[in-house]
């Protein structure tokens, strides 16, 4: 037992002196090398600083129509932003066209945009990338007059010949709802009726209550005033979709929503019976230059915003990245898999950042500096061999001067010079491997100061008659 104690011991106090010796090898190789490594890291802060810049404090993001539900929804992002630290400037638009224009040139400020799903086609957008669906559009078809029961929608010829000569409000041009109207007229073989009106979803609604017009498409979201507001009116019908199930196998961006009967309203009983809407995304889109830190906190954004339970969605079913016209961004693979980056959930967005950015200075600077450098052909030992060199030339020198011009009177002189000599010898902390080489050194020193400390002046030539008298 006495012995397997005493191995344990053994190894335990090796293990601690080998700890020690690295220890102080490496406090060593800083003060020694401290002016490469500064090199080093400036070289490497250098190519962070115009590889990976920081993230701008100004982001400018296009919206929609004034007072429609992106415009609402944007002011809810820039809180968001503010509390963060970052300006998101809101940029009014006509809708989704608008807000494609602005992402595809490259010279303009807008770098992320509320897009509708299915309103444009993939190839108009270059270098724009998604961060996920972020809503429900539905398509909302509410019209006057008498309520049409669900079978008599069933006869789509009659019905639909009855709206296209209509005043049917689609939307206004390059909207999403004017989009979605006509993509859903082309779906089943129809064009725009010559009675059409083009009015934004506010006038639609304003239009349908005052009887202007007899029906209007309008794509809004679920919380948007101008719909609750029409929903509220009793003297409007809302239609369904009774083939949506048909409609989605030709336009798989839409998504099918289900209204059981008295869903918007107990005491009305509305809907009379349970219907099938219809509902686009509202599209989370950016120009693929936007900075990997703005896209995770933008995501963040529309995870505490878009991830709450509404009357069509789940908790957490927004962001969602299914059935995407446009590429993911890296980012959104990256959040999709993994979420947020861990720092992003424990710091500040500021400080996170930072972190991170500066993780990828210092992890290769302390990965490959310090084994680079002790990998470097001799480099330590050379480094002390030359200071050891550098002194014994300066014993070297003084035993010259002593053997060539030796006076009595200034052997004090150069026992404080051999002292001082010595002095900077002890300065110098060298490795193992140069320890013969360091004590020899002092050896030497004291060897001169013991012929200077003789009876005798050792450095003085003297003649051999002198000698042996």
């Amino acid at each position: 037992m006495g012995s397997i104690t005493q191995d344990i011991k053994e190894s335990c106090l090796g293990i601690y002196e080998t700890a020690l010796e690295k220890r102080d090898d490496f406090l060593l190789f800083l003060r020694e090398a401290w002016l490469i490594l500064l090199i080093i890291l400036l070289v490497l802060i250098g190519v962070w600083w115009y590889a990976d810049p920081p993230p701008p404090r100004r982001v400018v993001i296009a919206t929609g129509p004034p007072g429609g539900v992106n415009e609402i929804l944007g002011k809810k992002y820039a809180t968001f932003f503010e509390k963060k630290g970052i300006v998101l400037e809101l940029l009014p638009t006509k809708g989704t066209a608008e807000n494609i224009t602005h992402l595809v040139d490259r010279k303009d400020p807008v770098q992320v945009a509320f897009v509708q799903s299915g309103t444009f086609h993939p190839h108009d957008a270059p270098g724009v990338e998604s961060l996920g669906a972020i809503n429900y559009l539905p398509i909302w078809f509410f019209y006057r007059g008498p309520e049409l029961k669900q079978q008599d929608f069933q006869n789509m010829k009659a019905t639909t010949q009855y709206f296209l000569k209509s005043r049917l409000s689609v939307g206004e041009k390059g909207s999403a709802s004017y989009a979605q109207t006509m993509l859903l007229l082309k779906a089943n073989g129809f064009d725009e009726g010559p009675n059409f009106v083009h009015l934004s979803n506010l006038q639609s609604a304003e239009a349908l209550e005052k009887g202007e017009i007899d029906a209007a498409i309008i794509v809004e979201s679920y919380d948007a005033p101008v719909v609750q507001k029409l929903l509220a009116d009793p003297n409007l019908h809302l239609a369904g979709f009774p083939r949506a199930k048909a409609l989605i196998r030709s336009m798989p961006y839409l998504h099918i929503l289900d209204v059981p009967e008295g869903g918007f309203s107990l005491g009305r009983n509305f809907p009379a019976t349970d219907i099938t809407l219809l509902a686009s995304t509202t599209n989370l889109l950016i120009d693929d230059k936007m900075h990997p830190a703005l896209q995770f906190l933008f995501l963040e954004a529309a995870r505490e915003i878009n991830g709450k339970a509404s009357f069509f969605a789940r908790q957490g079913e927004f962001p969602s990245f299914k059935n995407l016209a446009l590429p993911e961004s890296p980012v959104a693979l990256h959040y999709e898999k993994n979420s947020s980056p861990l720092l992003m959930l424990y710091f500040p967005f500021w400080l996170a950042e930072l972190i991170n950015r500066l993780a990828f200075v210092f992890l290769p600077f302390l990965a490959l500096s310090y084994p680079m450098l002790l990998m470097l052909p001799g480099y330590r030992n050379k480094r002390m061999q030359r200071k050891i060199a550098a002194l014994y030339a300066t014993l070297r020198m003084y035993e010259e001067e002593l053997t060539e011009n030796f006076l009595p009177e200034v052997r004090d002189v150069y026992l404080k010079k051999l002292d001082l000599l010595e002095y900077e010898a002890l300065k110098i902390q060298v490795p193992r491997s140069l320890i013969s080489s360091y004590y020899s050194l002092r050896t030497s020193i004291d060897f001169v100061r013991s012929c200077l400390n003789r009876g005798v002046q050792p450095y003085q030539v003297v003649s051999e008659d002198v000698i042996l008298k």
